[in-house]
């Protein structure tokens, strides 16, 4: 594993010689851009492991994606090995149908600290919640990026991250009241407490996620990549281009379903995605919006 594989993959040729924002910004943003979101393992009968060279040999040199064990994991590893002040933390995603949160730290994300400042960055949440950019790690500030408005809330120790985004806009009728969509423009993302975690902390959930039959990420093949407009999905047979409108207020929609002869096609070309084994779709009923 090296960090030039790495900068190669997202496409990075900036300097490392400052560990500065202005690159840590530049760094998340060519990640988010350039390797996905993505469950499509499970649904190729492939085993999701902890192993970092493991993840590094997947998503850095066979074209491929991950979920956030993988990806901010990866991306942890990255900005250790530049230098800067990283701390892994784990958070508990919010349920927008339970109203509550999960039980346990489902997520994994970094803070950093750069110049006594702390910085929370997530390059796998994935869709229209995705971070463009690290946010500053502080209370109540509306904090703006192509997505919408994202905010950090400090209540007692346990931080919250809200997002408030704009109206949806669907051309194809068939789809103007898909389960996809979610209308409510402000929505709780996912909470958690400055408490360092290892990654075997999430080696249990990891697995869950991949045998309990009522798990999402068993229910639903998923690939998400951000893309300089909005974002592209693909969600089962359902095939997504979102386009961000933030001057009208609006982001754009433009759903369709497409065939098992499309997939790899599909994946390979709007993803980069490139799969060794075949890809079973599966979109069943489950909690899941763009």
């Amino acid at each position: 594993m090296n960090l030039d594989e790495y900068f190669k993959r997202i496409g990075f040729h900036g300097s490392c010689d400052k560990l500065d924002l202005a690159t840590l910004k530049l760094i998340h943003r060519q990640h988010v851009m350039s390797i996905p979101f993505e469950n499509l393992s499970i649904h190729c009968g492939e085993k999701i492991t902890m192993d970092l060279e493991v993840i590094f040999n997947k998503m850095v040199r066979s074209s491929r994606g991950g979920w956030c064990f993988e990806n901010n994991y990866l991306f942890g590893w990255v900005l250790r090995q530049m230098g800067y002040d990283t701390t892994t933390l784990g958070s508990r995603v919010f349920s927008s149908t339970g109203g509550e949160y999960h039980s346990a730290e489902t997520h994994l994300i970094n803070k950093v600290i750069i110049d006594g400042k702390a910085y929370i960055a997530d390059v796998s949440f994935g869709m229209s919640f995705q971070l463009r950019e690290p946010l500053e790690l502080i209370s109540g500030k509306e904090q703006s990026q192509a997505a919408g408005a994202f905010c950090l809330i400090d209540k007692g120790g346990v931080w919250m991250l809200e997002k408030t985004g704009r109206k949806t806009e669907v051309p194809n009728p068939e789809f103007a009241k898909s389960s996809l969509l979610d209308k409510k423009q402000t929505q709780v993302m996912y909470s958690f407490t400055l408490e360092p975690r290892e990654p075997y902390h999430f080696s249990q959930v990891n697995h869950d996620f991949q045998t309990d039959p009522t798990s999402l990420f068993i229910n639903k093949s998923i690939c998400s990549l951000q893309t300089p407009t909005g974002f592209r999905a693909l969600i089962g047979w359902t095939y997504s281009e979102v386009t961000f409108k933030p001057e009208e207020g609006v982001d754009v929609y433009d759903m369709r379903n497409v065939t098992d002869d499309e997939l790899e096609e599909i994946l390979r070309e709007k993803f980069n995605v490139k799969l060794q084994k075949k890809l079973q779709a599966v979109n069943k009923k489950a909690c899941y919006t763009l």
